[in-house]
């Protein structure tokens, strides 16, 4: 009997808004869709989710829903998907253990180490030189709720730190991209969606010169945690792995392990 050849899987950013993004005309959800080749699917999307989330009974009718935002038609089968989304993707443990009454923390001192506003994946990276968003303290508890809720209902099953999946069909992580902007490899990646005249440099972070339909900066964000699923499923080892010491349950944040490395000796700061 011949083995059934799998299909390639496709890669999804998800650049999150609120769940009322549909108001704010600066932020709301945007996706981008790559296949094996990184090549653009259908066409990159801008809008709000919301209906998309409520609507969607199981994983495969909200995988398919993502899709028909593109414009992509699929099949009765639908591939794999990896999903890298850009929003918190948990609360810290110092903080669920507080609002439960189960604990409190020892002595707050620095903004950036207290352990109720950021996570272990957060402090990870202000060590490196970045400066993470909190969803406690920063305006994205809006963000990372819907990221959340979204997990809970379409890939509940957590077997790895900072990896959720449905079990199969489709893998979650988290993504950053304001990380990949010192990253060597993410700006090499990145070139091959933008136009230039010959001879001109063009600094990848700028929106001029993109093309492919990325046109506004929540789908250029797309498309880098669409790059990330890429990387994580087939070139995982340029990706910072989950650090031995991260809580069960707080999730990670996967950067393209150069950016580290050039943050750190160079001191860069930065932002999601």
């Amino acid at each position: 009997m011949m083995a059934t050849k799998q299909a390639a899987p496709l890669f999804i950013g998800w650049d999150v808004g609120g769940w009322n993004c549909d108001r704010n005309a600066n932020s709301r959800d945007a996706l981008v869709v790559l296949d094996s080749e990184r090549t653009i699917l259908g066409q990159p999307w801008r809008g709000n989710l919301r209906k998309a989330i409520n609507e969607a009974g199981n994983t495969q009718e909200w995988i398919r829903a993502l899709l028909d935002c593109c414009k992509i038609e699929t099949t009765a089968d639908i591939p794999p998907v990896v999903l890298a989304i850009d929003t918190p993707l948990g609360f810290s443990q110092a903080f669920r253990q507080l609002i439960s009454g189960e604990s409190v923390a020892g002595p707050i001192e620095y903004w950036n180490t207290n352990p109720y506003l950021f996570r272990h994946t957060e402090r990870f990276l202000f060590q490196r030189g970045l400066k993470p968003l909190s969803p406690i303290k920063d305006m994205i508890g809006s963000q990372a709720t819907k990221g959340i809720h979204v997990l809970a209902r379409f890939a509940p099953e957590n077997p790895n730190t900072g990896v959720w999946t449905s079990g199969g069909g489709l893998n979650a992580i988290e993504a950053y991209p304001a990380a990949c902007k010192p990253s060597p490899l993410m700006h090499e990646l990145l070139s091959s969606y933008r136009t230039a005249p010959a001879g001109q440099q063009v600094d990848p972070w700028e929106m001029a010169g993109f093309s492919f339909g990325i046109n506004h900066e929540d789908k250029r964000d797309a498309l880098l945690c669409a790059l990330v699923a890429w990387l994580f499923h087939y070139k995982s080892n340029a990706l910072c792995p989950a650090d031995v010491d991260t809580p069960a349950g707080e999730g990670w944040i996967f950067v393209p392990e150069d950016a580290l490395t050039t943050i750190e000796s160079e001191g860069v700061e930065s932002r999601r």
